[in-house]
């Protein structure tokens, strides 16, 4: 068996393609969608997802501000910088990039968004809903990408039995129970650092969710034949054999395509859905507030 890939760029152009015709009846509405991205900081990495996400927006017709802070920023800088895009009329999504400078407490700061503009779905208004089974506010952009990834494969849900490997409010408490609402139906298992025999939980698991951000940890061993698994992490890892000298890295060895009956690939999974799904998720916020 070669496990079939779950292709997250193909789900993401899909995405794409309706939001393309949602925007359309915004527009005609006199409503452009619009995101803002705050980062703070030099982090390579997190400009290269801003990036991603600004030339995302420009691909839809999403208009787009960024705003740049520097690694010294104070976090009442933060502060008042969030209430002032609360304020503004006409933008309908607040992105701050993860991760803040340590000095900063980032769980305050994300708190501070506007719920309605929320479309990381980390504010704990959204997250309470998704607790009490309501799909009604903004949900959290990867593990929403990961369940429309497994409905656009047609892969069954309902009565399987899932494991999610990791509690982060980001992926893994998400993840849990968008994977055990009523209509998708699975049984779920959450591991984590302090499970044992973390092993035997996924040999039996119909599901695999890997999101630890540990490089390869889920080997074909922990998988058992024709098991569905979704490789959430990206991790960067020494290669010598790189003329760069390193290599992305799943958190899913990728000798499990030999077991599993559908495997996402790192890069080219999770992520183009993750962004896709900050698409909706702002499209959504300028459809809401038209609706005021």
């Amino acid at each position: 068996m070669v496990a079939q890939r779950l292709d997250g760029k193909a789900c993401a152009a899909k995405v794409e393609e309706e939001l393309i015709q949602r925007i359309a009846a915004c527009l005609e509405k006199k409503t452009q969608p619009h995101l803002a991205v705050v980062i703070v900081g030099d982090d390579p990495a997190s400009h290269v997802y801003v990036g991603s996400k600004v030339r995302a927006c420009e691909r839809l017709g999403i208009r787009s501000t960024h705003i740049e802070l520097p690694a010294n920023a104070t976090e009442d800088e933060v502060r008042q910088t969030i209430e002032s895009l609360n304020k503004q009329d006409g933008l309908h999504g607040i992105l701050v990039q993860s991760p803040l400078p340590n000095h900063m407490d980032e769980e305050g700061l994300t708190d501070l968004i506007d719920p309605s503009k929320d479309v990381d779905g980390f504010h704990p208004q959204n997250l309470g809903r998704l607790v009490q089974g309501r799909m009604d506010g903004m949900l959290p952009c990867t593990p929403s990408g990961v369940m429309r990834m497994l409905s656009w494969a047609g892969i069954e849900t309902e009565g399987k039995t899932a494991v999610v490997l990791g509690r982060s409010r980001i992926v893994g408490m998400p993840q849990s129970l968008l994977l055990s609402a009523k209509g998708v139906d699975s049984t779920v298992t959450v591991a984590h650092s302090r499970t044992k025999d973390t092993q035997a939980l996924c040999s039996s698991a119909d599901i695999i969710i890997a999101a630890v951000g540990r490089p390869e940890m889920v080997t074909a061993d922990w998988v058992k034949e024709g098991a569905v698994v979704v490789d959430v992490g990206i991790n960067r890892v020494d290669d010598d054999t790189r003329e760069r000298g390193w290599r992305l890295a799943g958190d899913v060895h990728p000798d499990v395509a030999l077991k599993a009956a559908w495997l996402s690939p790192v890069p080219g999974g999770v992520g183009p859905m993750t962004i896709a799904m900050l698409m909706e998720n702002t499209v959504r916020a300028a459809e809401l507030s038209l609706s005021v």
